[in-house]
């Protein structure tokens, strides 16, 4: 409510006061049904009506889906088969949305003559070939009954998310809704983050056993004698994941915030946030954010400079501060706090090479069964595959890694070329493209450290669909214009 309150009259630069006022009621109902619901399936009947009701009013689907992704942790349950199957699939609050939000936004966009057709951009084809390959090899590694399954869960995690903000981001009013939302619930799950390390205090941890669902997170986890805040992300790492995406995304907003205070009020939170999960990944990806983001602005040497001596200022102050050395012992590389997560990620780079090399161009879906990926095997029983790229690698081969980074490199390089061809460097449309482009490479850096599962995907592909609709939204400018 805080937060709520807070930004409210602030948001209505963005958005319409019923969209604003609609969202946050169905948060605040949704995590309220959560904690007092005695399962998820109690839950999941009174969950449908309010999503399909704010849904038929919504005029933006992606903005209602971000707002509200974050109420519940992405742990699973079993949806009961009928005769011969066990299971019919994995159900998922986040597969909920998707359901509910997603898949009614698809069909009414199919239907819209304004909207391109799936296939016509290189990236269309680029997430085609890599679904089409994931299909192929589920085939070649599984039964077919459990291949249809994980066919499904492609469709809904992966298609539905890039298709319905590739193609409903239309002009700037919707990227304005839609980044309004996603910034609005993260500074939601920022505060809560700052609530946890400083109580010691993790408020969602009891929430999946109540409802029955399966963690996919574990418990209390701690560094520098501090907990690791993860709020509703379940994963310390995956919370300050979308804790820097969500401080790129500020930095398109705040040019529009017109009081001061609270326009550096809402940094300051975004970034103790992104301190509080004390994952030194995300900060990585969230300081190369950043210098991109400077980099593409007006100035960039100066600025560029300005930001790396502001930086080591920083660090030296801190250092110099009682405790000090504590959060300098946190930082990657330089401190000494939990060097073997770092040669862990060194070991795992090397092991898996040897197992990539074995099985190179298609992968391997035992790839886990080998004397090189069980020498990996941590104290909890699990084998961390602590960066996606190498998870996909390994999954299928350096034809999937082909695929999987061309598509990115593709909506990287579209967002490029549209913002350079705007010719004025002062515009909403090009600063809209700095803040795409810093946040993508920021994200296609931190998944180097970290593992493409809860909300991890579920973020990084509704943002690469975002890039593909601006560049198609700057394309019709231009040819408007011309």
């Amino acid at each position: 409510m805080a937060v709520f309150v807070t930004v409210y009259r602030h948001a209505l630069v963005f958005t319409e006061a019923g969209n604003l006022t609609r969202r946050r009621n169905l948060w605040l109902a949704l995590t309220l049904l959560a904690f007092l619901a005695p399962n998820f399936w109690v839950y999941t009947f009174i969950a449908i009506p309010l999503l399909v009701f704010a849904n038929k009013r919504e005029p933006h689907p992606a903005a209602l889906y971000f707002f509200i992704l974050f109420v519940l942790p992405t742990s699973e349950i079993v949806v009961p088969g009928m005769g011969v199957v066990d299971f019919l699939f994995r159900l998922s609050p986040p597969r909920l949305l998707a359901l509910f939000i997603l898949f009614p936004a698809f069909i009414a966009l199919r239907r819209q003559s304004d909207s391109l057709p799936f296939g016509r951009t290189g990236a269309d084809r680029m997430i085609a070939a890599y679904l089409f390959l994931a299909v192929a090899l589920l085939l070649r590694d599984t039964n077919p009954t459990n291949a249809l399954r994980n066919a499904f869960y492609l469709f809904v995690d992966v298609f539905l998310p890039y298709f319905v903000f590739s193609r409903s981001l239309k002009n700037m009013q919707a990227f304005r809704d839609v980044i309004l939302s996603f910034v609005v619930a993260v500074m939601t799950l920022a505060l809560i983050a700052v609530f946890e390390i400083s109580k010691h205090w993790l408020l969602y941890r009891e929430l999946d056993g109540k409802l029955g669902l399966e963690a996919i997170g574990g418990g209390y986890l701690e560094r520098e004698e501090m907990a690791r805040a993860v709020a509703s992300a379940s994963q310390p790492l995956a919370l300050g994941f979308i804790l820097a995406v969500g401080t790129g995304f500020y930095l398109f907003l705040q040019r529009f915030i017109q009081q001061a205070l609270i326009r550096q009020l809402g940094m300051v939170l975004l970034i103790a946030g992104l301190i509080a999960p004390l994952s030194r990944g995300p900060w990585v990806g969230a300081a190369v954010l950043l210098l991109v983001f400077f980099a593409t602005g007006r100035n960039p040497v100066r600025r560029v400079m300005a930001f790396a001596l502001a930086a080591m200022l920083t660090f030296s102050l801190i250092a110099a501060l009682p405790g000090g050395e504590k959060i300098i012992n946190l930082l990657p590389y330089i401190g000494e706090t939990e060097k073997a997560n770092i040669e862990y990620r060194e070991q795992l780079f090397t092991n898996s090479m040897i197992v990539i090399q074995r099985y190179p161009w298609f992968g391997s879906d035992n790839y886990l069964e080998t004397p090189e990926m069980e020498a990996m095997r941590q104290g909890q029983g699990i084998i961390d595959i602590v960066n996606s790229y190498l998870r996909v690698t390994l999954r299928s081969g350096l034809v999937g890694l082909g695929l999987f980074v061309g598509f990115f490199a593709l909506v990287l390089s579209g967002i490029y070329r549209a913002m350079r061809s705007i010719p004025d460097r002062d515009s909403e449309g090009y600063l809209l493209g700095r803040v795409l482009l810093s946040t993508l490479l920021g994200i296609l850096v931190t998944i180097a450290t970290v593992s493409s599962i809860g909300f991890v995907p579920l973020v990084y592909w509704p943002v690469a669909g975002m890039g593909a609709a601006y560049v198609q939204m700057v394309r019709k400018q231009m040819a408007a214009g011309n």
